[in-house]
């Protein structure tokens, strides 16, 4: 089985560490068992990201290679924090790439499983990747941590940010005030979310959490005029490179919001100006 793919945090180190964290169950080769934690809800459904980062896990231990490369993931109902049980399948290995699939079920109240999301991905070597790089991408231009705000910082009487009683005491989240207007009851109507992000206990970044970052942010549908929960459809995500240590840069855009969807195109920057990772989801909204 693959070792864990990176050095500067193993298994334990944190609480995300500990709270994504998946057991083999016995005698069931490519089962693993894991209690979700509420630490990581949004109003009362377990947060995509964190999700993704669960089932990244097992697959690291199911694959012969240790590293995300892309993860395509279908999300089928909402999540709960409680017990669930991860199903993966070894589809194919290789020398530079392994692709597996992995389904995540949760127990209904006559014991039956409920499929709660479903992802096929393939793995990699980050550390064997070429250092050639041609990209016309730049960094998001986000003004310097000190001049962004928390959720700590937020005026009296402004709507608090999904999640805040439980994923967001876990992150240390700093929004460009540019996209913030949605918190002053003055949204832009652009689309556009920017944050320094990074663990509230100040563990590096890993290419797992960076499943996380992608979908960490408030939804762009507020700087859109949207209030509520805007869950995710489907979600693909594409690890670029390892981050080097320090807090990332993530910035959000939705540019099409038609039938009450709209997708979300995510990059994430790390201290270094590498883009380190890249998404793009659907999402539903709920209009009027």
């Amino acid at each position: 089985m693959a070792e864990a793919a990176s050095t500067q945090a193993r298994i334990g180190d944190s609480e995300f560490d500990r709270d994504t964290a998946v057991t083999r169950r016995p005698g069931e080769p490519g089962v693993y068992d894991i209690d979700l934690s509420e630490g990581w809800t949004i109003i009362n459904a377990v947060n995509g990201g964190y999700l993704l980062a669960v089932l990244g896990r097992a697959l690291a231990d199911a694959l012969p290679h240790a590293d995300p490369f892309t993860i395509s993931a279908h999300y089928l109902t909402a999540s709960a924090p409680g017990p669930a049980v991860i199903r993966t399948d070894v589809v194919r290995t290789g020398r530079t790439l392994s692709t597996g699939q992995a389904s995540l079920f949760q127990y209904a109240e006559d014991g039956s499983e409920v499929e709660r999301i479903r992802v096929l991905a393939s793995y990699g070597d980050l550390d064997a990747l070429p250092d050639d790089v041609r990209t016309s991408a730049t960094p998001p231009a986000i003004p310097p941590i000190d001049q962004c705000f928390g959720a700590g910082d937020a005026p009296e009487g402004a709507p608090p940010v999904p999640g805040s009683s439980a994923i967001t005491d876990r992150l240390a989240l700093k929004l460009d005030p540019a996209t913030l207007g949605w918190a002053l009851g003055a949204p832009s109507g652009k689309g556009e979310m920017r944050a320094w992000f990074g663990l509230a206990d100040g563990r590096d970044a890993d290419p797992f959490s960076l499943l996380l970052a992608v979908d960490a942010l408030p939804p762009t549908a507020f700087e859109l005029g949207l209030k509520g929960w805007v869950p995710t459809v489907e979600l693909t995500t594409h690890i670029r490179c390892r981050p080097a240590p320090g807090p990332l840069r993530v910035s959000i855009t939705t540019r099409n919001l038609a039938g009450g969807f709209l997708e979300e195109d995510a990059e994430v920057w790390d201290s270094a100006d590498r883009l380190v990772a890249q998404s793009r989801q659907l999402a539903r909204v709920r209009l009027g």
